[in-house]
């Protein structure tokens, strides 16, 4: 049986929550990994995909080392949804088979009064049966795409109230209800509100099923398009990352290309043709409202299009089969009960609304104040200026290039407050405990390869393995403050839009640069592409190169058990669950 004060509660059955469970019980930890859902995946879960759902993802991968992934079985050539359901449910049964408890609501996560671990408050859905769950040690990783946000004058509820005669329904019910949405849009036009992944996804789908539809939206996303493949030498390589500041700059060439005036001019100068070259492939007129969009290089909100498709998004708003109203946006509903009201005064017909208007943070649900407070979750606002900060005068980062959003000053830093996670990963406050931590708070574009990375510090971090941590308290709240200046400086205004569930730290482009970061805490080699001064920023890299983390971090402790206080020298052959 497992050792009962080994116990390590993992809320949340997504993708970090399934790699998070399979890394601590490869070196020995007991797992009871709880989720809300009837089948594992998270936002890929059964229950929560929709038709038309295709994976945003840049690097067009989405797995971890142990399971490889079949072909996308999609007539588009990209990962849906359904591969990604798939892809889970396979995960689980190989490696996690009776570790995961389905249909839990996790209502409340709290300190044991003795000092000593967590209580879980939980609730069954099948039949509401309550308990309270002991654990050592807990991981968050319920991601920050479960709780919606809707704004309170365009819900269900406002509809309600007003006698809308349509279906009103967040973009994550879109899967359940899409049946209700065709039927009462059969005579009149769907009105999606959001610019977004979600909203493009749903409107291609409502058209390609000869549905009329509106998306309605004040600026859309980014895109990355292509008129043919890009080659993996760019586009698994370190090329994007290189071409995109990162806070410590590691290599020369980056100190060129971020330092310098002529390397800032070469680094917008690549980016300003990526988005040229983009808008050509997708053959998105001047004049469009999909124009409109956040800068590619500034901004977080970019999808991946890849090869244009007739069957998606911009194909069909070019045919007419979409139309667009931008900038607009949608205040409420008309007398009428049947039209939606827009901030200039129009009224808008619609058969259904699909509000495809984001996520709010998945953590106040789960802890109360005072344990956000406790813990070191609780947001806050910047305590030290950027300009304190002397690193981070880049001159791909000068004032001339930093656009401003219509309506919206990005140097603001209302709104734009940070949760205290160290690397994105440890509560600071709680950090010399080493019994809490998240996994799906960095914002990044290969989730597969940083959630792997994460779940292995998580394990030495719990392990009490030697990893490279602030000294004290105030030295590792200091360095949060500098990352939460460095994001605030990168990415303009995007901590006002992420919330902090899935963006308490931000890898965009740069993932591989913070992952190296994380290689070195644990004192494992990093840049593991390889390559000499010449080929490196072009070496393509696989999730092969961490495949054998585990062994890697066991033969280090192996060499001196005593640093370890759990004494683990061996990962364990059997799966130990609760």
């Amino acid at each position: 049986m497992p050792d009962p004060s080994e116990i390590v509660g993992i809320i949340g059955a997504g993708a970090a929550g399934l790699i998070t469970a399979h890394t601590l019980v490869k070196d020995g930890f007991p797992v009871q990994v709880l989720t809300r859902d009837r089948t594992p995946g998270g936002v890929w879960a059964a229950e929560r995909i929709y038709p038309g759902l295709e994976i945003n993802n840049v690097h067009g991968e989405f797995r971890f080392s142990a399971l490889g992934m079949p072909p996308p079985s999609t007539g588009s050539g990209r990962l849906g949804g359904e591969d990604l359901n798939a892809y889970m449910k396979a995960y689980a049964h190989n490696f996690l088979h009776g570790c995961i408890r389905y249909g839990v609501e996790v209502e409340d996560v709290s300190e044991n009064p003795d000092g000593e671990g967590y209580i879980l408050s939980t609730r069954d859905l099948k039949n509401g049966k309550k308990e309270q769950l002991r654990f050592r040690r807990v991981v968050l990783c319920t991601g920050g795409c479960s709780a919606p946000h809707i704004p309170p004058e365009i819900s269900p509820t406002a509809a309600k109230n007003m006698g809308f005669k349509g279906p009103v329904l967040h973009s994550q019910e879109f899967g359940k209800q899409k049946e209700d949405v065709l039927a009462a849009c059969e005579a009149v036009q769907a009105v999606i509100v959001g610019g977004g992944k979600s909203a493009q996804d749903i409107a291609a789908y409502l058209a390609n099923h000869g549905t009329k539809v509106l998306v309605i939206f004040e600026s859309t996303d980014a895109v990355l398009a292509c008129p043919v493949p890009w080659p993996d030498f760019i586009r698994r390589s370190r090329v994007l990352s290189i071409m995109s500041p990162s806070r410590q700059l590691p290599s020369l060439l980056e100190q060129f290309l971020h330092k310098t005036r002529l390397g800032a001019k070469i680094v917008h100068g690549f980016w300003a043709i990526v988005s040229f070259l983009s808008f050509f492939a997708l053959s998105i007129p001047p004049d469009s409202p999909l124009r409109r969009s956040h800068s590619i290089f500034w901004s977080i909100r970019t999808n991946d299009e890849g090869i244009p498709s007739p069957t998606r998004f911009h194909s069909l708003v070019n045919k007419g089969a979409i139309s667009l109203i931008s900038p607009a946006r949608a205040i409420g509903f008309c007398s009428d009960r049947r039209s939606v009201r827009l901030a200039d005064g129009r009224a808008i017909p619609a058969g259904a609304v699909i509000l495809a208007t984001g996520y709010g943070p998945s953590w106040g649900g789960l802890l109360s104040v005072q344990t956000m407070k406790n813990v070191g979750l609780e947001r806050h606002p910047p305590t030290v200026p950027e300009m304190h900060f002397h690193n981070l005068n880049y001159a791909s980062l000068a004032s001339e290039f930093n656009p401003t959003e219509p309506g919206r000053n990005p140097h603001d830093t209302e709104g734009q407050w940070a949760s205290a996670l160290y690397r994105g990963i440890a509560p600071v406050q709680n950090l010399a405990k080493r019994d809490f931590a998240v996994n799906g708070a960095i914002f990044t574009t290969n989730n597969g390869y940083v959630f792997e990375t994460v779940a292995h510090w998580i394990s030495s971090y719990f392990l009490g393995d030697p990893l490279r941590l602030p000294p004290t308290i105030d030295e590792a709240r200091m360095e949060t403050e500098k990352n939460a200046a460095w994001m605030r400086k990168r990415h303009p205004g995007m901590l006002g839009w992420a919330n902090e569930s899935y963006a308490a730290s931000i890898a965009f482009w740069n993932w591989p640069q913070a992952m190296d970061e994380l290689l070195e805490d644990m004192d494992l080699p990093a840049n593991r592409s390889g390559g000499h001064w010449l080929t490196w920023p072009f070496r393509v890299i696989d999730l092969k190169e961490i495949a054998n983390l585990t062994e890697e971090r066991c033969a280090k402790r192996s060499l001196d058990p005593a640093s370890s206080p759990r004494g683990m020298g061996c990962s364990p052959s059997a799966v130990e669950c609760v």
